[in-house]
C-alpha cells in the first residue's frame, strides 16, 4: 500500500460558483469529464487527461455536496482499495463507498472510509495498465 495523500475534493453547493471562485482566485483549471457530475481541479502541471506531470503534485476535485462529502476530503493513493478496506476495517475505520469504479474504469477506482476520529477521508487505486 503506497499511502500517499494524492488528491484532495471540495463539495460544493454551487459547483458552478466553487470553479468560478477558486479558478478567479487560485488560477485553478478543470477537466470535467462526460458523464459526471465532477470537474477535476488542476493546481499545477498536468497532462492533457489532467495527471499530474510532476512527483509530490496534488491535484483533486470539485463536486457537488452529498454526504459522505460534506466537507473538503483529502485521498490517500493505494496500490488496491480492497487490501485497504480490510486493513481500514481492522484498525476501527468505517468503509462509507466500498471500491466502485471511475467512470468506466480508464481513470482508476475510488472509495470513501471514516477513520477512527470519525473523519471523512478517500482512497484512489490508478487504473492497471
Amino acid at each position: 500500500m503506497s499511502g500517499e495523500v494524492g488528491h484532495f475534493e471540495i463539495p460544493a453547493d454551487d459547483v458552478t460558483r466553487a470553479k468560478k471562485f477558486y479558478g478567479s482566485t487560485f488560477g485553478w483549471k478543470y477537466v470535467e469529464p462526460p458523464g459526471m457530475e465532477y470537474a477535476m481541479v488542476s493546481t499545477g502541471a498536468v497532462t492533457e487527461e489532467g495527471m499530474p506531470k510532476e512527483p509530490g503534485y496534488i491535484g483533486g476535485g470539485i463536486t457537488k455536496r452529498a454526504a459522505p462529502l460534506e466537507h473538503p476530503v483529502v485521498t490517500i493513493m493505494v496500490d488496491e482499495i480492497t487490501v485497504a478496506e480490510k486493513s481500514i476495517e481492522k484498525h476501527g475505520g468505517t468503509i462509507l463507498v466500498r471500491k466502485q469504479p471511475i467512470g468506466d474504469a480508464s481513470m482508476g477506482w475510488m472509495g470513501y472510509f471514516k477513520d477512527s476520529e470519525g473523519n471523512v477521508v478517500g482512497l484512489y487505486q490508478y487504473p492497471k495498465p
